[in-house]
């Protein structure tokens, strides 16, 4: 672990693996608190795979396209009971995985959560991937939104966005679920690499290089 630099990076929806994997290097990470909310990005979505390809997960906010402002003061819009849809398809997608059964329950409690904004969301996700690994890392939060930082901080804050996640960065090879029928999908939200090695996962993000 790289215990004196720090690691600043964007608010997102069960982060990508490569994401993850830069993370896991740091032991002192800061979320950005004080940046706009932006359209198409991971804030609000995530990427899982099916048994015909990729699929996309999105949290719905309230105001829609027409959102503006801090990202922290964006609401999650309940009523059209996402969470239900997410949990189906995770299950779809993972229920032959090795090691679903032994995060289900907990997964279950993060999108099955009571969250007024998806800032909170986002961080509980965060959370519950980090207890998963077994990685003891110290987040906090920015104080004041910079657009560039000093070198000592390492700033991946908008690095990955859904048009090029899958493009970016050395990926982490593992066996997936739906492999032989559509390929090894690179740079999935955590929650696949979690379903697919368990314990192991921690280990193959620490041997593997940086983003």
């Amino acid at each position: 672990m790289n215990n004196e630099s720090t690691l600043i990076i964007d608010n997102q929806y069960f982060i990508n693996v490569v994401l993850l994997k830069t993370l896991v290097h740091f032991s002192n990470v800061k979320i950005e608190l004080c940046d706009n909310w932006q359209k198409m990005s991971f804030r609000n979505r995530c990427i899982v795979a099916g048994a015909n390809g990729v699929i996309g997960l999105t949290v719905p906010v309230l105001k829609g396209r027409d959102q503006k402002g801090l990202f922290r003061s964006v609401k999650i819009d309940y009523p059209s009971k996402w969470p239900i849809q997410h949990w189906r398809t995770i299950v779809s997608c993972y229920n032959r995985s090795p090691f679903f059964e032994y995060y289900a329950d907990s997964l279950h409690e993060v999108i099955f959560g009571e969250y007024e904004r998806l800032f909170d969301l986002n961080v509980a996700t965060l959370k519950w991937v980090l207890q998963c690994l077994k990685c003891s890392v110290n987040l906090s939060f920015t104080d004041q939104f910079l657009p560039q930082y000093p070198n000592f901080v390492t700033d991946y804050r908008n690095k990955f966005s859904p048009n090029n996640f899958q493009n970016i960065g050395q990926p982490v090879y593992y066996p997936q679920v739906f492999e032989a029928k559509i390929g090894f999908q690179k740079n999935l939200s955590c929650i696949d690499m979690i379903c697919c090695e368990g314990p192991n996962a921690l280990n193959l993000l620490l041997n593997s290089t940086k983003a």
